[in-house]
């Protein structure tokens, strides 16, 4: 396809991501029912963004992205540092929007992009260089500044209190010109385009005080020269870069797991050549039908299934099972899984965004770059706080400047400083992001920020019963016997049918029969009422017996909470199985955990209201709807919502669409959900039940921590703009507060991470 003309031609090294290979690797084609007003031919692309600090940062890089023709939707997430976009290939290419951040200061590269993860430690040994230079600077700089407070005045010679002053402004020039400089750039490029960030008000209060401290050491005589500030200078350099720096570590912390996920793939591997070798080669070159071998210790690049050896495979991440899995011929594994133990070979079944991984990927990438209401807000108000905190700057300097200038600019200086919004624009994503993190660790993943808001004020929840609380199997509860026949006589002859069928309820027979089984000649079935064969038993020939339904064994009906299987041979009956629905060995307690919350707990069901309200009794949920359509469930879960209940729905996520997305809340269970497609907020990749609760608690977690977020970033704005206003605030201490109240939040967010094993066992 011919790339779209018009506009400036994009960078080189930017025009190669245009080939469809390339974008591929960062881009996923939007599903229909992802985004219904979007033609075909968009794209959703997810991309690293460096340069990014605040809340303003991101609302900027939305407007100059979406600015370009064919960009239909851009979503920054400035705690998660990530853009998700979505474009009509038919307008633009990825080179021509990524160019568009060109000369803004900031730079945006695709997620799985090897040199974005070598800028990016490139960019953090700078940091701690900066860091250094400042560390080490204000403290010879604080040595200078010692003798003016504990001496009195008069104490030291004018002379000698010069020199000092000059050994000072020496000291704070590498701080100014080195150290500085991401905060100064940053200010400079705002201040070109017109627009307002953090770094605008910091670099000012940087050069403030340095202009103002110079002054006082060029002119010791002139109206600045009463004191100078250096110290402070330095000092709330080095701690701004210090939470800066600890801030950037611990917000990569929080969304580890995102960033885990994605570099589990290996860069190259070995495929099988035309000659029988083995080459290496890079995994984007790998294909469906191609024979891979993985050795020990490396990754699986695509999904498949193994054609010879027997290993242990960890695919905790992908599915949330701790515990290694083992594999051998025949058997399936999946991208981003790690062989463990012994080498394999495999043929390719899926590769790039038709597997699993890629599909889980792409559901953490749009949780990423979500933003919940509570957080949406908090960013639209970042830019007229940045305002708000410029004027009162200028209204504190006019206050103060005709009683003394020199303090008047120090006090802009630390209203400048202390009030930078960073904590308040962290304080909901930061916690988000880490809990969301938390939950992928543990085989849940969040495809939406704002549903974990949601899930903490749920009170109802209503499950899904087959292929939910139930596995796709059944449990042998009763045999019923003619009079003469021995119960393994009669499992044995009614097994030797059953493996000839798929039928659950025939399979379940096989597994109840003993191991040693007759043989069973020209066998029959017919679909959806049973089998009927020639068996040998005992001494005499071989007798047809018939297995299935009371009509196709020509039996009496019998009343029974589950299927029943009869088995009939030319005299009539010969016995009757009676079955139940294996129910998930956790269902039990996790409805029981949910009822500790304080929740309702409802069962829907397609299946008879006698099967419905008998596993519902067994669990101990407090209603069982049987006999279900998809459209009576949807209409259930809607006279819930009109009583006024906040509901959430866990379903197996094939046939339980609409219901999953009328609820407030849903639940995707089982691996055979297809998770593009899927329409829950949560998708459990393990079968662990336990799960929903967990999550739950989980969510009334992260909504606390983020009320007390919200409450410490409001608190802490009250208490310190007056404070600076009043004069009582030094610029360093408004440099420490600053820090300090940014690091409060991630650090608190951090708590979600932990603690949570427990509610999983």
């Amino acid at each position: 396809m011919a790339a779209p003309q018009g506009g400036d031609a994009p960078p080189a090294g930017l025009s190669l991501l245009d080939e469809r290979d390339e974008w591929l690797a960062f881009s996923r084609r939007v599903a229909e029912a992802g985004a219904a007003a979007a033609p075909e031919g968009c794209w959703e692309s997810s991309v690293a963004v460096e340069g990014m600090h605040c809340a303003a940062c991101a609302g900027t890089i939305e407007r100059l992205i979406g600015a370009v023709p064919g960009v239909r939707e851009v979503q920054v997430s400035a705690a998660a540092q990530r853009a998700r976009v979505l474009w009509d290939e038919r307008a633009t290419r990825p080179s021509r929007w990524l160019a568009a951040l060109q000369g803004s200061g900031y730079r945006a590269v695709p997620v799985h992009d090897l040199q974005a993860a070598v800028q990016r430690q490139a960019d953090t040994r700078r940091m701690l260089w900066r860091l250094g230079v400042a560390g080490l600077c204000m403290m010879q700089v604080m040595m200078y500044a010692a003798p003016s407070y504990f001496t009195a005045p008069g104490e030291i010679e004018p002379d000698l209190i010069h020199l000092l002053r000059w050994a000072q402004w020496v000291l704070s020039l590498p701080v100014l010109l080195f150290s500085c400089q991401p905060f100064l750039s940053g200010a400079w490029r705002d201040a070109r385009a017109r627009r307002v960030s953090m770094d605008l008000p910091v670099a000012l209060g940087m050069l403030i005080t340095f202009a103002v401290s110079s002054l006082g050491t060029f002119e010791p005589a002139g109206p600045f020269g009463h004191e100078v500030y250096f110290d402070s200078f330095t000092m709330f350099v080095f701690f701004l870069l210090a939470g800066r720096w600890l801030e950037l570590r611990l917000r990569d912390r929080a969304a580890g797991a995102l960033e885990a996920l994605m570099h589990r793939l290996p860069d190259s591997v070995q495929r099988r050549d035309a000659g029988g070798g083995w080459q290496r080669v890079s995994a984007r070159r790998v294909r469906v039908g191609d024979v891979l071998r993985v050795l020990p210790g490396e990754g699986f690049v695509a999904d498949g299934t193994i054609l010879s050896g027997q290993t242990t495979v960890d695919e905790a991440l992908l599915t949330g099972e701790s515990r290694p899995v083992a594999r051998g011929r025949g058997e399936a594994v999946i991208a981003g899984s790690h062989n463990l133990s012994q080498p394999v070979e495999l043929r390719v079944s899926q590769v790039g965004e038709g597997t699993r991984y890629a599909q889980v990927v792409a559901l953490m990438e749009q949780a990423a770059v979500s933003k919940p209401r509570i957080a949406q807000r908090a960013d639209r108000l970042a830019t007229p706080f940045l305002l708000f905190v410029l004027l009162a700057a200028g209204v504190a300097c006019a206050w103060w400047w005709p009683r003394d200038p020199e303090h008047a600019l120090m006090v802009a200086v630390a209203i400048l400083v202390v009030t930078c919004p960073c904590a308040l624009s962290l304080a909901t994503p930061a916690a988000m992001l880490a809990s969301a993190g938390a939950l992928a660790r543990r085989g849940v993943l969040v495809r939406r920020l704002q549903a974990i808001e949601a899930l903490a004020a749920v009170d109802t929840v209503v499950f899904d019963k087959t292929g939910t609380l139930t596995r796709d199997a059944f449990v042998l509860q009763r045999v019923v016997l003619r009079e003469g026949v021995a119960r393994g006589d009669a499992l044995a002859l009614a097994a030797a049918l059953a493996r000839h069928s798929l039928h659950p309820v025939s399979r379940a027979v096989a597994a109840a029969g003993e191991a040693a089984l007759p043989e069973a000649t020209r066998v029959h079935e017919t679909v959806g009422q049973g089998v009927a064969g020639d068996v040998a038993w005992g001494e005499g020939p071989p007798r047809r017996l018939r297995l299935g339904s009371h009509a196709f064994c020509a039996v009496p009906a019998t009343a029974a909470a589950g299927p029943v299987s009869h088995l009939s041979d030319e005299q009539g009956w010969l016995a009757s199985f009676d079955f139940l629905e294996d129910i998930r060995a956790d269902a039990q307690a996790s409805v029981a955990a949910l009822h500790e919350q304080g929740l309702q707990v409802q069962l829907v069901s397609g299946d008879d209201a006698r099967t419905a309200a008998q596993v519902g009794g067994q669990l101990g949920v407090d209603a069982a709807l049987g006999g279900c359509s998809p459209a009576d469930k949807l209409a259930h879960l809607r006279a819930l919502q009109a009583q006024g209940a906040r509901t959430a729905m866990v379903g197996d996520g094939l046939n339980d669409g609409p219901v999953l997305a009328a609820a407030q809340v849903s639940f995707a269970f089982g691996r055979a959900v297809p998770l593009a497609q899927a329409q829950s907020d949560f998708v459990v990749l393990g079968e662990r039940l336990l799960a929903v609760p967990a999550a739950r608690r989980q969510a009334v977690r992260t909504v606390a921590v983020v009320k007390q977020n919200l409450g410490w970033a409001m608190v802490y704005n009250a208490a310190a703009v007056p404070m600076a206003m009043a004069g009582w605030m030094p610029a360093w201490a408004a440099g420490l507060g600053m820090a300090a109240s940014s690091l409060v939040v991630v650090l608190n967010a951090l708590r979600l991470s932990r603690g949570m094993d427990g509610e999983w066992a």
